[in-house]
């Protein structure tokens, strides 16, 4: 036990003290939210330039819908003119109606040297829609019909609101319990993936300078294979709490900056009307602290056991493979053969839980969530919209039977493998020295 204690020091002392690591470590979270919030902010950013917009209204029944606004100034023309084609023009588009759009939708286009923006195809589309429902309704000569139309028009907002048996209400998200499901789920991906090769790198490369045959000498080859794994999967871990500790840190500062309805988690004192405290916090109805509200309210304590157990019997299981095929082969190039098949049963549990998203609970959600060498990355797409506690049972036993299994077939390989030189095993030959007591 000794012996793998000290290769488990070994191999996190060495990952841990590179700065790599630690620039990785330290910056990745940052990098993230800058990957998903700068281009959300630049988007929201718009030409502040007004652009000029050619009418021909052959009907005369459009012209007054075309009021310029702060993006478009709109120009009446009376018909189109070959100057208009003209590369000096300032017309950015030409929007031409030829008859009534009521009974002919097809008579109007949008002429224009390059493509149409889609805020100006957009703008068009919309406002002739409305133009145009609301001409077929007033054909029907009902009294008061504009009123009507007023009325109905108006859209309903939704809030979203999950429960607890003791009365308790936390305001949800169905977007956020997407992106969160999505989130784990790249992370164990991501993790399993690259500290699972980091273990075939890591004995492919003592293999070949012939440092594994000293070790050998004073070690048991499962013991330096279990070293290497533990060692490596701490760093993993450390890395995780890391990013878990800074995640923190950035929802309670953005919980600061853009508040929280206080109305949402907690129960409303008798003789206090729920309505006058949500109209006293106007922040909580802005979009950020609706999201920030909903962010408040996940299963963080399920999230966080659940994507523990799963990226541990996740990374035992791929690991072992990835340990084995790192003993079986010579060279780094000799490697695809074995790790391809890990690969791609990684890409399709990868797009098994991007499929499952719109239907959690439906058959590819729910067996892919059961099956173990895809459970651990479809399993957490699941978590945040609620699992049985039987089926995340079920799951973790089939997962890690499974990975004993797989680290022991592992043990086998990557005892004779470590000493093998000079030629890449056949598939016969593997199951051979797995035969081999």
């Amino acid at each position: 036990m000794s012996k793998i204690l000290i290769i488990i020091r070994r191999e996190f002392l060495f990952r841990v003290k590179k700065k790599s690591f630690i620039l990785l470590t330290l910056f990745m979270p940052f990098l993230f939210a800058a990957l998903i919030f700068v281009p959300l902010s630049l988007s929201s950013i718009k030409d502040n330039s007004q652009q000029q917009v050619g009418v021909v209204d052959k009907t005369g029944l459009y012209t007054d819908i075309f009021q310029s606004n702060e993006r478009f100034a709109f120009v009446l023309l009376a018909d189109t003119t070959a100057d208009l084609r003209a590369d000096d023009n300032p017309l950015k588009a030409v929007v031409y109606i030829s008859d009534t759009l009521s009974t002919h939708p097809d008579a109007l286009r949008i002429y224009s040297s390059e493509e149409v923006s889609s805020e100006l195809l957009m703008w068009v589309q919309n406002t002739i829609n409305e133009k145009v429902r609301s001409d077929k309704l007033l054909s029907y000569h009902v009294d008061g019909l504009p009123e009507i139309i007023a009325d109905v028009s108006n859209q309903v907002d939704v809030t979203t609101v999950k429960w607890s048996e003791d009365g308790t209400e936390h305001q949800s998200s169905t977007f956020v319990a997407v992106a969160a499901g999505m989130l784990l789920t790249l992370l164990i991906y991501l993790f399993v993936m690259t500290y699972g090769a980091m273990v075939m790198q890591s004995v492919l490369e003592e293999k070949t300078g012939r440092v594994v045959e000293l070790m050998v000498s004073s070690v048991h080859p499962f013991q330096l294979m279990m070293g290497k794994m533990v060692g490596i999967a701490l760093v993993g871990f450390l890395q995780m709490v890391i990013w878990a500790v800074l995640l923190s840190v950035m929802i309670y500062v953005g919980n600061i900056l853009w508040g929280v309805a206080p109305t949402m988690g907690v129960h409303t004192p008798p003789g206090v009307d729920a309505s006058a405290i949500a109209a006293a916090t106007p922040a909580a109805n802005s979009e950020v602290a609706e999201i920030m509200a909903a962010l408040m309210g996940l299963p963080y304590c399920e999230l966080g056991i659940m994507f523990v157990l799963y990226f541990v019997g996740g990374y035992l299981l791929y690991a072992s493979f990835f340990a084995a095929a790192g003993a079986s082969v010579s060279a780094q190039e000799d490697t695809a053969q074995f790790t391809m098949p890990l690969i791609l049963l990684m890409l399709f549990a990868l797009y098994a839980a991007m499929y499952s998203i719109e239907n959690t609970n439906g058959p590819l959600a729910f067996w892919a969530s059961l099956f173990p060498l895809t459970s651990p990355i479809v399993m957490m797409v699941r978590i945040p919209f609620g699992v049985p506690l039987w089926q995340e049972a079920l799951s973790l036993v089939l997962l890690y039977g499974t990975a004993v299994l797989t680290v022991w077939i592992g043990a086998k390989i990557y005892r004779i493998g470590i000493l093998m030189y000079g030629k890449k095993p056949s598939l016969r030959e593997l199951a051979r020295w797995i035969k081999e007591k």
